[in-house]
């Protein structure tokens, strides 16, 4: 038996030069230069509490860890911002090995190694494992995710082909290591923290796995079927164990977010409409419209195949060589001013989604490669994995194709609480990849003639560059490539009339000539491959030539065009990418303050203030941005704020309002400033008036017109709380906070009789997470205001406390706890295995 070294040895040739690729790619990490990952550093942003906490009291692990912050939304559980598990050994260290890699060449590196490795466990050889790699880490959607930040996505990606390789290895007899690679891949892509990721990854394997079981029942195996089975059930509990505490967590966030059950009904949320008085099921999930507003379009998925054929991105892309530059400067506009539009501003592309920084381009030779494959390759995860594509693509056409999407949003389980359906897109890159792979191994191990594979390499060659051939002559006269919108895009910068006729033509044109442009190059690059695979089939190439010409071909064409949307200009000294770090004059005059506790209202935000975290590096703010905010309280911000915003304001303690600063003599904007508001209630305060109100649309009506100094808003539902509360007098009474801590925040009363407090704070889970203390002794406290917490007072001088005191964290930890125990054994004991006798590993 050869050493386990020698068994790897092979390999490790292709993983350096994996390793090489991200590392050229991304080669100016090594020069101390980051990318900007605007999502990245909203999470750091939002996390500046939690960091804060950890610095000053040294905890950082569990229940001892900052568990709430007010860095955003006025206050939330920290679980999905920033916290430590303490007992998540596994997952923990493997990312603090990648973090000695410098970002983002570890997530490249993820991405081509987990799938090196699933097609070696498939059967793979070194070079189309390798080829595979490259397809799918390069898939344009992989860098512009990246770019954008979302750094939990690609990570949760980069492990998703090891969990498939677990998988088929567990269900084809390997049972031991397949169940110890599902949970370990299980388990890091939980530690990377993106559930919608996920979600689509168990999509994609339950249809692997539907398919593997129909072919065993039919060859007999019912035996190896079952043990399969079992290796992965087990595998999954402990891969879901080992992230236990964020799952516990998270599932029970979700409830109260805007992806769980809302109250409110049209009554609320369609006034004005023709139904807006009639009453409607409260929703769980989130909101049709805002969950499917990113979909690709029917005709956009030709992008997959030719990467400008829906314009590529949102703003720019142009040259000096395009016909909108060159209609800008025959009307006088000044080259500089016309060749920045040209790059930067220029609304290239046609789709209709918002903000767009790039296509999902798969690559048109493994396109081609892909559909050969799915013809000439007699692989039992052949259908699968057409059947995963073609799932996954649809996800992707969202609001575009309803017939099935609709049905799934109203009807499967947790589907309706993720957005941003094309994301589906990272997933269809993987099994394009795979896909292309398992036909070049086709034709390798059946070693077919030409007479043999002319008939399939017919039909993919004219179902790719034959298609791209008909759009680079006649794509022109095929589509509308004018949308909607550039007419009044253009008016804005050159005025009504012909002048922004003239652009618009001109910008048609580009669009047009873009297309051609990469229609031509993705025949170019099929016909070269196709020549390639001719050339082997007919023995002229042999397979030492062949693979690196293939390999060479799949990595440049993907290469080029992914740097076109993310390159060395990305980076940045990390002074520039930090510089929404560094507080403005206004941050520093607010800082002054040394309050207990205080909001800040940025009204200067400039993706606006419930969207943009630029506030909660300095202070605890009122707006923020979080894909999962509490839906209450989104819902106040929505339909409160607009009608009564002085008062709302209020009522949250928001003490200081950052304002755009005033133009100065050349019409420049100057620095925001600072503006303080002296109605703010503060921390807390007494009533002289409880109101209750019978549901949430009557709550969230009271609140739009609410005074909150005098009155509290209160739903029947707590109307037992109420009972017996006396007439109440304010007069002599004072409460005030005397310390703080995201945890535990504690208050001093002083009233002659009892009275009725509402506090500035989040309501959450009341007397279950959020509990509240008189005196040491635990008492009940309610929701008032739509948002807030509140309570009775007795008469006399007391102390109250509130605590975050959350159980599922406590539970959560044990079963950590044990989960990453038996994973660590599992690994141990399939890497002993397979070191004593590979073959039964």
């Amino acid at each position: 038996m050869p050493p386990l070294f020698q068994r790897l040895r092979p390999h490790l040739p292709f993983l350096l030069g994996l390793f090489v690729l991200a590392s050229v790619y991304f080669a100016p990490a090594y020069q101390g230069k980051v990318m900007s990952l605007g999502d990245a550093q909203a999470g750091y942003q939002a996390a500046t509490e939690a960091r804060q906490y950890k610095a000053q009291t040294g905890h950082s692990d569990g229940p001892h860890s900052a568990l709430w912050t007010n860095s955003l939304f006025s206050g939330m559980p920290t679980y999905m911002i920033s916290l430590d598990y303490p007992n998540t050994f596994v997952g923990t260290a493997v990312y603090k090995v990648l973090s000695w890699i410098p970002n983002p060449v570890n997530l490249l590196f993820v991405e081509l190694l987990s799938m090196y490795i699933l097609l070696v466990v498939l059967g793979c050889s070194t070079w189309l494992s390798a080829l595979g790699a490259v397809g799918y880490a390069l898939g344009s959607y992989n860098l512009i995710y990246l770019e954008a930040g979302h750094v939990s996505q690609i990570y949760a990606l980069g492990f998703a082909p090891g969990m498939l390789a677990g998988l088929v290895m567990a269900l084809r007899g390997r049972y031991w290591a397949g169940g110890a690679m599902f949970a370990l891949f299980f388990c890091l892509q939980l530690a990377a923290n993106h559930l919608q990721i996920t979600y689509y990854t168990f999509f994609a394997l339950g249809i692997y796995g539907l398919f593997e079981t129909i072919n065993q029942v039919r060859a007999g195996q019912t035996r190896q079927l079952l043990l399969g089975v079992a290796a992965l059930v087990i595998a999954g509990v402990i891969g879901a164990g080992s992230y236990a505490g964020r799952l516990l967590v998270t599932n029970q966030y979700a409830k109260e977010t805007i992806r769980g059950r809302g109250e409110l009904t049209t009554k609320t949320t369609a006034a004005g409409q023709p139904d807006g008085a009639k009453k409607a099921a409260p929703k769980d999930g989130l909101d049709e419209t805002y969950a499917f507003e990113y979909s690709y379009g029917l005709g956009e998925t030709f992008s997959l195949l030719i990467p400008n054929f829906y314009g590529g991105t949102s703003n720019g892309g142009l040259d000096t060589k395009s016909a909108l530059y060159k209609a800008m400067t025959a009307k006088g506009v000044d080259g500089a001013a016309a060749q920045q539009f040209a790059e930067q501003a220029a609304p290239l592309y046609r789709g209709d989604m918002p903000i767009v920084g790039g296509p999902a381009y798969a690559g048109a030779v493994l396109l081609f490669l892909f559909v050969l494959g799915m013809i000439v390759s007699r692989n039992p995860l052949r259908w699968p994995t057409l059947a995963v594509t073609l799932l996954l693509l649809m996800f992707a056409w969202g609001k575009n194709f309803m017939l099935l999407n609709g049905l799934m949003f109203d009807y499967f389980p947790y589907f309706n609480k993720f957005r941003a359906m094309t994301m589906t897109l990272l997933m269809v890159q993987l099994f394009i990849a795979l896909g292309a792979v398992l036909g070049l191994q086709a034709i390798a191990d059946r070693k077919l003639t030409w007479a043999t594979l002319k008939q399939p390499f017919l039909i993919s060659l004219g179902a790719t560059a034959g298609i791209a051939a008909v759009f680079a002559l006649l794509g022109g006269s095929l589509f509308s490539w004018q949308t909607a919108n550039d007419t009044p895009f253009m008016a804005q910068y050159f005025g009504e009339g012909a002048a922004a006729t003239d652009m618009v033509r001109a910008l048609v044109s580009d669009r047009i000539s873009v297309m051609r442009s990469d229609a031509i190059r993705s025949v170019i690059f099929i016909l070269l491959a196709a020549g390639a695979i001719w050339a082997f089939v007919s023995g002229k190439l042999k397979a030492a030539v062949f693979y690196p010409v293939v390999l060479l071909l799949v990595l440049s064409d993907l290469f080029m065009v992914d740097k076109r949307f993310v390159n060395n200009a990305d980076f940045v000294p990390k002074s520039t990418a930090q510089a929404d770090l560094v507080p403005t004059p206004a941050d520093e005059q607010i800082l002054q303050d040394k309050s207990l506790s205080y909001r800040v209202f940025d009204q200067a935000a400039r993706g606006g203030f419930m969207s943009d975290n630029r506030a909660s590096a300095f202070h605890k703010s009122v707006g923020g941005y979080h894909a999962a905010k509490l839906r209450r309280y989104n819902e106040l911000m929505t339909y409160a704020l607009p009608k009564n915003t002085l008062h709302v304001l209020s009522m949250l303690n928001t003490k200081y309002v950052i304002s755009a600063g005033q133009p100065d003599a050349q019409g420049q904007p100057t620095a925001p400033v600072a503006q303080l508001n002296d109605q703010a209630l503060g921390n807390a305060w007494f009533v002289s008036t409880v109101r209750q109100v019978p549901d949430a649309d009557a709550e969230i009506a009271a609140v739009q017109t609410l005074n909150p100094r005098d009155t509290a808003i209160v739903d029947q539902r707590f109307a037992a709380q109420l009972q017996g509360l006396p007439r109440l007098d304010t007069t002599r009474a004072a409460i005030r906070l005397t310390t703080y801590d995201p945890n535990k925040l504690t208050y001093e009363s002083n009233a002659p009789t009892e009275q009725f407090a509402v506090f500035s704070e989040i309501y959450y889970r009341g007397d279950t997470d959020w509990n509240a203390y008189i005196d040491g002794k635990k008492m009940p406290h309610l929701r008032a205001n739509y948002v807030l917490r509140a309570m009775r007072v007795p008469a006399g001088k007391h102390t109250i406390e509130f605590r975050f005191e959350p159980p599922v964290v406590g539970l959560g930890n044990t079963i950590d706890l044990i989960a990453n125990l038996l994973l660590i054994a599992g690994l141990g004991v399939t890497v002993f295995l397979s070191v004593r006798s590979p073959r039964k590993s």
